[in-house]
């Protein structure tokens, strides 16, 4: 299997190529283009309980499609997400990784997905309730709204709200105000991540929910 990131970072897309009898998994509305003889098959995402309770709370699809190439010619598939923005990719020999919900984009057959509960701090964060766990072996391509940012951490970082993509599931993540209370709200920062532990994270260098609050404001 060939995968390449075209379009980056603002309107970053999956480029695939299938050979005969290889698979990708996607979710259920990332396929953009695919070829005619490529076969697509709806499946509950891990199950239909553990399908809902990704749905629920884990921000993800109900279903992912299983896109395989049952001929003997190379197929061709594209995928991409909701928003505008940047497309990363995480290998993964036998370790998990923690992303947030609504990040997953497609995936190698033997990567597993499940949930996690992240605390009541990441929903005050707004990061949700729990997080996306991704697990096995092969590659997980995940995407957010605007350009990844990859940072190594040793110790203690700062995020602001909704900004933070994926992280190592040993990091703790702590939420608290920016600042004195005064500042937290007159200075329009509110509440952030503090994210301790060591390894690489992803951050993305624009906020959904910012955009949303920006253009209810000029309606």
């Amino acid at each position: 299997m060939k995968v390449e990131i075209e379009a980056k970072p603002v309107f970053a897309y999956l480029k695939v190529e299938l050979q005969p009898g290889e698979k990708i998994i996607a979710e259920s509305d990332a396929m953009a283009t695919m070829s005619a003889k490529l076969d697509m098959e709806a499946k509950f995402n891990g199950g239909l309980l553990r399908g809902l309770v990704k749905k629920i709370f884990g921000g993800e699809s109900l279903f992912v499609n299983h896109f395989t190439n049952n001929t003997q010619e190379i197929m061709h598939l594209t995928l991409s997400q909701p928003t505008p923005g940047d497309i990363q990719v995480r290998e993964l020999n036998g370790e998990s990784y923690c992303l947030q919900g609504g990040a997953y984009i497609a995936s190698d057959p033997n990567v597993k997905l499940g949930v996690k509960w992240a605390g009541f701090g990441s929903l005050i964060g707004g990061e949700g309730l729990f997080k996306l766990m991704v697990s096995g072996h092969g590659n997980v391509y995940f995407g957010a709204y605007g350009g990844i940012i990859e940072h190594e951490i040793n110790g203690e970082y700062i995020v602001d709200s909704g900004h933070l993509v994926a992280y190592e599931p040993t990091m703790k993540l702590k939420t608290q105000l920016s600042g004195g209370l005064l500042s937290s709200i007159f200075g329009g920062e509110g509440f952030v991540m503090r994210v301790e532990g060591k390894g690489k994270i992803y951050l993305q260098t624009r906020n959904i929910s910012g955009l949303a609050s920006w253009v209810n404001k000029h309606l």
